[in-house]
């Protein structure tokens, strides 16, 4: 497991505000403590891990933490105007692999991840499974996404690389 803050690796969500707040992943997490909600790009800690689904590199258990993990929670046309922002900090740029989602608002679709599982994928990968259980534990959908996606989180855990980590994907695809 790579090293972390107490064990945890600290979280980090870019919140634009662009949701129901009543559904909100994001905020609920927030509200338990479990991670630091920012409403400014420039805000968010450098040297993180940006979870960008876009990004080249796919994100494996060689990826130090470092600062954190942070995703991005907004529409696809605000995400495009971050990407200058985004740019200018010194952020390690990560996809997650092929995982489907349990939430009840695209469960079972591919890519469909919301905060929560995105954040849970991401420290289930990095060899932190008990905060993964944890994040998800807040919501009563939770346990389908660790349920639906046990087999291929537990191989992508045991990757060596990003390469690997395409490799394990594409039995899955």
């Amino acid at each position: 497991m790579n090293p972390t803050i107490d064990g945890y690796i600290p979280l980090y969500i870019y919140h634009a505000g662009q949701c129901d707040s009543k559904k909100c992943t994001g905020k609920k997490m927030a509200r338990f403590g479990l991670v630091h909600l920012y409403n400014r790009v420039s805000r968010i800690p450098r040297s993180t891990i940006m979870l960008n689904p876009i990004a080249e590199k796919a994100l494996s258990p060689a990826d130090y933490p470092g600062k954190g993990i942070v995703v991005l929670d907004c529409s696809w046309e605000e995400v495009e105007s971050l990407f200058p922002e985004l740019g200018k900090l010194n952020l390690e740029h990560r996809a997650l692999p092929y995982l489907l989602a349990g939430n009840p608002v695209n469960f079972g679709r591919p890519f469909k991840l919301n905060s929560a599982e995105a954040l849970a994928a991401a420290l289930y990968i990095l060899g932190c499974k008990e905060q993964a259980e944890k994040v998800l534990s807040k919501f009563n959908w939770g346990h389908s996404f660790l349920e639906l996606n046990k087999e291929p989180l537990e191989e992508y855990a045991t990757a060596k690389n990003s390469t690997e980590i395409v490799k394990i994907q594409s039995h899955y695809i």
